[in-house]
């Protein structure tokens, strides 16, 4: 087999009783890397450590794992300004998230023969979200429904990292006022040892 060193020092081709050898010697496992090879190589090394080290990249790697999610808001031509207002407010929170918004003007009677409503509509969103978002698919009829896409600035995984530092901002500024007020009570509040010092000074 090719051996490999506990640093990544190449040892050579040994056989197999002399790689454990010093797998003893070393007080490390022996662990075969690449079996496909030829001959197939193996590496000295701490192998519960290496485990612990794998799954602990591997939780890290899910957890900055990105997933592109879709999210829908739905719109009526003429829609009334507050409701626009609270539409408005959710695909804000979506596109910060790092989210794509996909936006549908359900038509409804009459309202078929004037798309241009929806188009209008449309375009009015994309631009009061322009800041945080772009036009990814233009709006474009789809039956009684007029479709519009919208994708983020901000990739998803720049959107998590920003979420993670805001929160552990907040966890620290909680953890931070409590030890305040405890100083501030500590200085208002005499000690019983200087309760009895005061009242000796008075009886003198």
């Amino acid at each position: 087999m090719r051996l490999v060193g506990p640093s990544g020092e190449q040892v050579g081709i040994v056989p197999l009783a002399k790689a454990l050898e010093l797998a003893q010697e070393y007080d490390l496992d022996l662990v075969e890397v690449a079996a496909t090879a030829r001959p197939p190589v193996c590496k000295l090394m701490d192998y519960g450590k290496f485990k612990y080290e794998s799954a602990m990249k591997a939780r890290e790697a899910r957890k900055n794992q990105a997933h592109t999610v879709i999210k829908e808001m739905k719109l009526r031509p003429k829609i009334d300004p507050h409701d626009y207002d609270t539409k408005k407010g959710h695909v804000v929170r979506f596109l910060k998230q790092g989210d794509k918004v996909k936006i549908t003007i359900m038509f409804r009677g009459r309202e078929q023969s004037r798309p241009e409503l929806g188009f209008r509509l449309l375009q009015r969103l994309a631009e009061d979200v322009q800041d945080l978002g772009f036009v990814e698919s233009n709006p474009k009829q789809d039956g009684r429904n007029m479709i519009m896409v919208l994708g983020p600035h901000k990739k998803k995984t720049e959107a998590m990292a920003e979420a993670r530092e805001a929160q552990a901002a907040r966890k620290a500024e909680r953890q931070g006022q409590p030890a305040q007020a405890d100083e501030t009570a500590e200085v208002e509040q005499p000690t019983d040892a200087e309760q009895p010092a005061e009242a000796e000074r008075s009886a003198e």
